[in-house]
């Protein structure tokens, strides 16, 4: 996927009642880049979405995770912390070196 950390924050939100515009705040998006995150991640069949007909607020509604989904979000996880572990050994290398050159 293009952008995985993306990706994965949206994952992160689901199987709450949201709308659009309160993922986008709470992520830090907009609402047009989550509303295309979200109608790939339906149409690639990692979440469906559920809205609330007896709901006031026709605006809300659940995003699932699927079977598929589960297994993306686990693995877009896994990638994460791995890259985060990588980014952490580095700057542990970088610290080595500024503190051996005092």
């Amino acid at each position: 996927m293009a952008n995985e950390e993306a990706v994965l924050k949206i994952l992160r939100l689901t199987d709450k009642v949201v709308t659009q515009k309160s993922i986008a705040d709470e992520i830090g998006y907009s609402v047009g880049k989550v509303n295309y995150i979200l109608k790939a991640l339906t149409l690639k069949g990692l979440i469906k979405v559920e809205n609330f007909a007896n709901s006031t607020q026709k605006k809300n509604y659940k995003y699932l995770l699927t079977k598929e989904g589960i297994e993306e979000k686990i693995k877009l996880t896994e990638k994460f912390i791995a890259r985060k572990k990588c980014e952490y050994e580095e700057l542990q290398r970088e610290l080595e070196k500024m503190k051996g050159r005092q």
